[in-house]
């Protein structure tokens, strides 16, 4: 089997493509039934999130081909389409291209922490899917343990920034004191959550979340003192409205030009400021065409990410070197896995041909023979049985002058005590 890493991201397309890329949660199961399905996967976990799609598959040599193909079958896309922006990487690279990943090395936002938490969400379900096999488990943890281990033994999450933090700091930008300013989160998830945190740090007081359900929204907005609504509330609340940042999983924008147009008469066109996060976009684009709206979705964000890398390049520098160590780990436990898988053949193989033996022997002694020339006679059997493969194996590397090949059947087969000489 190979172990293969392939999809899109932030640095390879568009927010137009990756969100026609983007699997949601109602997705998954699916999606991973259909992935395991494929001929050529064996294992599989799908990551996907605003800034990236990726799959991660125990394939046969033919898999990179047919995973593309089913995942232009899936969107609805043309294979060509995604080929001109998908990457992919094998064995080693893909082990390390999923440690950079989870430590955030590989993210728009350098070292951002949220992309941890979401890889293990996608570890989760590719589990409950039942998709993950020996590579796969063995892939993952390594790749947990260096994640705690970078966390831990470098800076890079200290001072948390992420594409919540950069959001809120470009808004710091326009409105120099927050404590005037009413801001309307859309969606209760992490980096809602994270965005919440942030503006209540910074000094907004008047604090409204919108979710699908009124009580998911109540986690985020209680604890810091703000208000909770459902979605069916937020044309009234995008009238009060100054800042404005969405991140939900909804297939469809919740926020179209119309009910924005509305809300911005009934504020006598007073600017509002909107960051729409997520992939595919709450927000449509059409809304950035108003007047009277500073509408930024996560590309824009990349000044103020830029500006956190620089800080964060020393630390990311030490994650390398611990990523390189983890995937000498991730190396060294999959032989040792792949051996113990061989030791398991041969093992099941010997006690095959034992059976055989043992049954013919049975019957021997059943029809009468002499115990003494069926057990000789089974001796001789077995000794042969077990021999033959590696007998010829070794003529032949013999007479290919196949020494390495020689050398090992001597450790393998030869007692150390064994007098070569005679």
């Amino acid at each position: 089997m190979t172990l293969l890493a392939l999809g899109i991201n932030h640095r390879t397309a568009s927010i137009e493509v990756r969100e026609q890329v983007a699997f949601s949660p109602t997705q998954l199961e699916s999606a991973l039934a259909e992935l395991r399905a494929l001929p050529e996967v064996h294992e599989a976990a799908v990551l996907s999130t605003c800034n990236r799609t990726e799959l991660y598959c125990a394939t046969g040599s033919g898999g990179e081909g047919e995973i593309l193909e089913w995942l232009g079958r899936f969107h609805g896309l043309e294979v060509e389409d995604l080929t001109r922006c998908a990457y992919h990487y094998r064995e080693n690279e893909a082990a390390r291209h999923l440690m950079r990943v989870a430590v955030g090395l590989d993210s728009m936002v350098l070292g951002e922490p949220q992309i941890l938490g979401q890889l293990k969400d996608a570890y989760q379900s590719a589990r409950q899917a039942r998709s993950l096999g020996g590579e796969l488990e063995c892939l993952f943890q390594n790749t947990f343990a260096v994640a705690k281990q970078v966390r831990t033994e470098t800076g890079i999450g200290r001072n948390p920034v992420s594409v919540a933090y950069a959001a809120v700091n470009l808004a710091s930008r326009i409105f120099g004191d927050f404590t005037r300013s009413r801001a309307l989160l859309i969606g209760a998830g992490e980096t809602i959550e994270l965005v919440a945190r942030h503006l209540h740090e910074a000094g907004v007081r008047q604090l409204t979340v919108a979710n699908r359900t009124r009580e998911r929204a109540e986690v985020v907005s209680g604890p810091l003192g703000g208000q909770a609504i459902t979605l069916d509330a937020i044309p009234d609340a995008l009238v009060e409205a100054d800042i404005v940042i969405s991140s939900t999983a909804a297939p469809l924008p919740i926020l179209g030009k119309g009910m924005v147009e509305r809300a911005l008469k009934k504020r006598r066109h007073r600017p509002v400021f909107m960051v729409d996060i997520a992939v595919p976009r709450d927000i449509e684009p059409e809304v950035g065409e108003l007047a009277d709206v500073f509408l930024y979705t996560v590309d824009d964000l990349q000044e103020v990410i830029e500006e956190n890398r620089r800080h964060r390049q020393v630390a990311a520098d030490q994650a390398e070197s611990l990523i390189e160590h983890g995937v000498g780990n991730w190396q060294h436990e999959r032989r040792i896995r792949s051996g113990g898988e061989l030791i398991r053949d041969v093992r099941a193989h010997g006690q095959t041909l034992r059976e055989l033996s043992e049954q013919q022997a049975l019957a021997r002694l059943a029809r009468g023979e002499d115990p003494e020339a069926v057990i000789r006679r089974l001796a001789h059997q077995l000794t042969n049985r077990l021999l033959h493969r590696p007998t010829v194996a070794m003529r032949d590397a013999a007479s290919q002058e196949q020494h390495d090949l020689l050398q090992a059947a001597t450790t393998l087969l030869l007692d150390e005590s064994t007098d070569h000489s005679r």
